[in-house]
């Protein structure tokens, strides 16, 4: 979707929809590194959520599609030299604050009021699109965990109390394999009975 209204009206003109910033084909072209779009806030308010960014999209047909797509693609060779690529960072950082809540820098939610809504539903979907013809290095995974800091957590996960089922009499039947930074491989056991 294209836009015909100048941006130095956006906030006169009540018919300003929509903003695009170059073309698939006609990209903006960028030779230094730094921030094309930027927008920066402080809050102090003391109750209600504040948000910098607020997306929603409303699906009332049949289409499909996302509220945010970030789409990042490598064409230079040897690409993230001094650093990494990704399709989208998102952090929460605690600087001399406190959490009294909960405190994500990531909060995956799915859910609604349908009674039976459908389809294949999941809070995350990890998704590979390699081609037919590449080579994985043994370090490539579906999921990585890193510790950028000194101080190290411990906990791989926090789950609810009900998935977690100890049980000692069936056989190992199953193995999930992870790899290490390394790429060398260790395996989950599993059990094909409960």
């Amino acid at each position: 979707m294209s836009n015909s209204i100048a941006i130095g009206v956006a906030y006169a003109d009540p018919a300003f929809q929509s903003v695009q910033v170059g073309s698939s084909s006609v990209p903006i072209s960028i030779s230094s590194a730094g921030v094309l779009n930027g927008a920066y806030a402080t809050t102090s308010a003391t109750s209600g959520d504040t948000r910098l960014s607020y997306n929603k999209l409303t699906f009332s047909s049949t289409g499909s599609g996302e509220t945010i797509r970030a789409f990042s693609v490598v064409t230079g060779t040897g690409a993230a030299a001094a650093g990494t690529i990704n399709g989208a960072h998102i952090s929460m950082e605690v600087q001399g604050g406190t959490i009294s809540g909960a405190g994500n820098a990531l909060r995956a939610t799915v859910g609604g009021t349908t009674a039976a809504p459908g389809g294949t539903l999941a809070a995350i979907q990890a998704d590979t699109n390699w081609d037919s013809g590449v080579t994985l290095p043994s370090t490539a995974s579906w999921i990585r965990f890193t510790e950028s800091g000194s101080a190290k957590t411990t906990n791989l996960f926090n789950l609810p109390t009900a998935m977690i089922v100890a049980k000692t009499a069936a056989a190992v039947t199953h193995t999930i394999k992870i790899v290490d930074a390394a790429g060398t491989a260790y395996y989950l056991m599993a059990s094909s009975a409960q």
